[in-house]
């Protein structure tokens, strides 16, 4: 599979699908190993680009930190790589903070904007802080990441949701797989730029239509903080679907109305 050094950094990425062209941000520690079932329902419909973002996954770790800006040049430096011109753009969690970074910096590029479960920062609010977790006893950590992917998610909600308990039992196995040195070290550098992340002010430059989509029971992502992305851009649709901050998974609704945006419906 192919690498690319963009910005001094070798990049993994990967193009999969036909139709319009559409860059994928993943969210926070996630790579394309984790996030398979997520791009394929897109590459059915698009041409869809999508890489580890530097410090994560097949892509090199950096040496220094970076900012979010710095990764919306690596996503600009891929699609040029690729010889993309114009293209659609979603972001999810995390990678919503890129998409908006990208977004206001080259207006020009971006036919349309999907924004899933994710923050402006600044005065549109911030998402949770999942650095934080590393700090906690194993079983804290499990109980904590719980609620704060579905404000339910309560032992009692969990024991009477037979699907939501699944759902967080694969967020605890992933909580206690053991971690290397260097995804730790990747993963506390996406932290710190995502700590630092503050598009809010500048909101009002994005020009193309934009969805602006969010979990009712998010914690991560409280549907406020795309309220106030909404408010910021012009003309954005703000959709609201029923679960947390993986409601992409959780409410059948959510990816046909994504991908029905994107095509331009």
């Amino acid at each position: 599979m192919p690498t690319a050094t963009l910005n001094g950094i070798d990049l993994y990425y990967e193009v999969s699908g036909s139709g319009p062209r559409l860059l994928f941000l993943n969210g926070s520690g996630a790579t394309l190993a984790t996030t398979g079932a997520l791009v394929a329902p897109l590459a059915a419909t698009f041409e869809v680009a999508a890489f580890d973002q530097r410090g994560l996954g097949r892509s090199a770790l950096p040496a220094d930190p970076y900012s979010v800006a710095d990764l919306a040049s690596d996503a600009l430096a891929l699609v040029d790589h690729l010889g993309w011109k114009q293209f659609r753009l979603v972001g999810l969690s995390f990678g919503g903070m890129v998409a908006q970074e990208l977004a206001v910096t080259t207006p020009e590029r971006v036919d349309r904007l999907a924004l899933l479960c994710t923050s402006s920062g600044g005065a549109g609010g911030s998402s949770y802080a999942f650095g934080t977790l590393a700090d906690m006893d194993p079983t804290e950590r499990v109980a904590v990441s719980a609620t704060v992917l579905d404000t339910r998610f309560t032992p009692r909600w969990l024991d009477e949701h037979e699907g939501d308990r699944a759902l967080a039992g694969v967020l605890a196995q992933s909580q206690a797989v053991e971690k290397s040195e260097s995804v730790r070290r990747g993963e506390a550098l996406q932290y710190r730029a995502r700590g630092a992340h503050d598009v809010y002010e500048r909101l009002p430059l994005v020009t193309c239509p934009t969805l602006v989509a969010s979990g009712t029971y998010d914690g991560v992502a409280p549907p406020a903080n795309g309220a106030a992305i909404a408010a910021q851009i012009p003309g954005a649709q703000l959709r609201l679907f029923d679960g947390g901050h993986l409601f992409i998974v959780q409410d059948p609704t959510a990816f046909p109305e994504i991908i029905g945006f994107l095509q331009g419906g």
